[in-house]
């Protein structure tokens, strides 16, 4: 510690008192700790103070070896560049915001004279009307889908507009009013974009209004299909208004931030309220230390959760916090217009933080929950496997071919808390001079560059990307292919596990294969054995996806390239027989055969590339 604190002390001679961002770096060059100040001196000197630091900070003094500065104009400005600059390194001594993804809104787009609505994520580039954020994909796609029902307003995109010489399918289930043929005047449709707007805006009773009196009038004049068109636009709106929930039309435009904790953790729930409605909620844990109280967590929650999109107007608390004036202010400075943080105390702002509040706990228990019976899990997995201790990291792996072509293979990461996907890999095959086919060179390739790459990264093996179990989907073959590897590179303690299918792939049926011991099953109903499964089964799922999107990026290049034995010659008799590339995807095998120059196990390579 002492070490530590001369390190700190050395940077002090410098230091101005402007205020501004520091970082601590340990020995391994990775950021520890980041934080603002008003006066840089004056916070950098209060580590040096040995009476003051708490053990956490403590320990982090001690791994510091370096510190980095950068100085700003104010302390605002430090606080938005701490919060972008922690979401970039991650440091372990910091509150930090896991999945920070951005939201999804609805776009009306009016860069064509029909307008589209459709979902959208990202910058606001295109022309339109955007409303959101969505607290996901799915509130999104329930919202469009009602709004198709109640508005009639066409999703499909400008080319397939373009193309268009009949109505499609949505114009025949009373989902999109066809302006692509015609089927509506451009006034009309016009009207409907307003209309959607305007309900997407807050008016929806404004619109309910209108769509009453327009069905009764079509009634009176007994034109009873219209009639009929907007008593199901009514029933629409109603359908997404009781999904999304009204509130008092005076809140406006707010996010609903409540903090729930228990335990040594944070859940804290995000409810989203533009125009009066509920556009959705998503609950966040945070990674803090135990002794870390909500009024520190949830404004560095905000400050992060906000870096990289645009803040409400309000923004409604269940709990006091540090620093509120000044994050206040940086929001302001941000959102280019006023934002005001506030704890509700009475009326219905105060029933919504109550509520999200509840969600949050109730979250927070299910977590803590999964959490205790993934523990049970894993020490089942350590015990069944003879472990030093249950695994913290499981590492899966998994290769996939088709007929010996576009081999490739990939690995997921399992532990304490459920499948780690940030930590998943792809490995495209590069090896030449494997046979096509060869599933044990592939996994000797796979495991080679995974663990040669590790070592040069971390040959001290003091990181926690280290496996503490490796599960292999294959037989003995398999495991011995990944236990070679490990004995060439010196990594004979890392446990390994194969996993073959049952006898006619049945679930249930598995033989393990551990080094130095007979191959066994697991009893059918075993705990244990249903986690293993689900682990291979992601596994899976994760290298077929690879593999289809990997076929579809080569087939926008040629359908017919890198097709399995089928060079300039052969690719022209195809043409030439079929006609199109796409009908030779979509031949069956005898009809493969009957092309000069394709024999019978070129038929079977040539149709199993298109159909895997």
């Amino acid at each position: 510690m002492l070490d530590g604190i001369e390190i700190i002390k050395s940077y002090l001679k410098n230091l101005g008192t402007n205020p501004g961002v520091y970082r601590m770096v340990g020995k391994d060059e990775k950021v520890l700790y980041i934080g603002k100040a008003k006066n840089l001196t004056n916070r950098v000197k209060s580590y040096t103070n040995l009476k003051n630091l708490s053990h956490r900070i403590a320990k982090m003094v001690t791994l510091t070896h370096t510190m980095e500065f950068v100085t700003t104009h104010t302390e605002v400005e430090a606080l938005l560049l701490e919060a972008n600059l922690i979401k970039r390194y991650k440091p372990h001594y910091n509150i930090l915001l896991r999945d920070d993804k951005s939201f999804p809104y609805i776009l009306i787009d009016t860069s064509h004279k029909s307008p589209q609505v459709k979902k959208h994520r990202g910058a606001k580039k295109p022309d339109g009307y955007y409303f959101g954020p969505f607290a996901s994909a799915s509130a999104v796609n329930a919202s469009l889908n009602i709004l198709q029902k109640a508005f009639s307003l066409r999703t499909c995109s400008d080319s397939i507009f373009n193309s268009r010489s009949r109505p499609c399918l949505l114009y025949q289930i009373k989902r999109c009013s066809a302006p692509c043929v015609g089927k509506i005047s451009d006034q009309d449709y016009n009207a409907l974009v307003g209309e959607a707007r305007d309900f997407l805006s807050g008016k929806s009773a404004t619109i309910k209004t209108r769509f009453t009196k327009k069905m009764e009038r079509a009634s009176d004049d007994k034109q009873y299909e219209l009639a009929v068109v907007f008593r199901d636009r009514l029933k629409a709106l109603a359908a997404i208004q009781s999904r999304q929930g009204t509130t008092d039309g005076r809140l406006g435009e707010a996010d609903v931030i409540s903090a729930f904790q228990s335990g040594g953790q944070t859940c804290i729930q995000v409810f989203f309220y533009r125009a009066g409605q509920n556009w959705g909620n998503k609950a966040y844990f945070p990674r803090h230390d135990k002794d870390q109280q909500i009024d520190e967590v949830l404004p560095a929650f905000i400050s992060q959760f906000y870096d990289n999109k645009l803040p409400p107007k309000r923004i409604l608390i269940n709990s006091s916090i540090k620093q509120k004036t000044l994050l206040e202010q940086a929001l302001t400075l941000k959102a280019e217009r006023n934002v005001k943080i506030t704890v509700p105390q009475r009326g219905s702002t105060l029933m919504l933080v109550q509520m999200a509040q509840k969600n949050a706990r109730e979250s927070l228990e299910q977590k803590v929950a999964e959490t205790s019976s993934q523990a049970k899990l894993l020490n089942g997995v350590a015990e069944l496997f003879d472990l030093e201790a249950p695994p913290a990291r499981i590492e899966v792996y998994d290769n996939s071919h088709i007929s010996g072509t576009s081999a490739l293979g990939a690995m997921i990461v399992v532990g304490s808390d459920g499948f780690d996907k940030k930590s998943y890999r792809k490995f495209n095959i590069k090896s030449k001079d494997l046979t096509p086919g060869d599933d044990f060179g592939m996994m000797r390739e796979v495991m080679t560059r995974r663990f040669k790459q590790q070592l040069r990264e971390d040959p001290d093996r003091t990181a926690p990307t280290w496996p503490d179990l490796l599960l292999i989907d294959g037989g003995k073959g398999q495991l011995s292919a990944v236990v070679g590897v490990l004995e060439d590179l010196g990594l004979t303690d890392i446990p390994v596990v194969a996993i073959a299918k049952g006898p006619n792939r049945n679930a249930g049926r598995e033989d393990f294969y551990i080094r130095g011991k007979s191959p066994f099953k697991l009893p059918p109903n075993d705990p244990v054995l249903y986690f293993l499964q689900r682990l291979r089964d992601e596994s899976h799922r994760f290298v077929i996806g690879f593999h289809r999107s990997k076929r579809a990026k080569n087939m926008h290049k040629s359908l017919l390239d890198g097709l399995p034995g089928v060079g300039v010659v052969r690719k022209k008799a195809l043409l030439l027989h079929f006609g199109s590339a796409k009908v030779v995807s979509g031949a069956a095998t005898h009809d493969l055969r009957k092309v000069n120059g394709i024999s019978n196990a070129l038929a079977t390579q040539i149709y199993d590339y298109f159909h895997p």
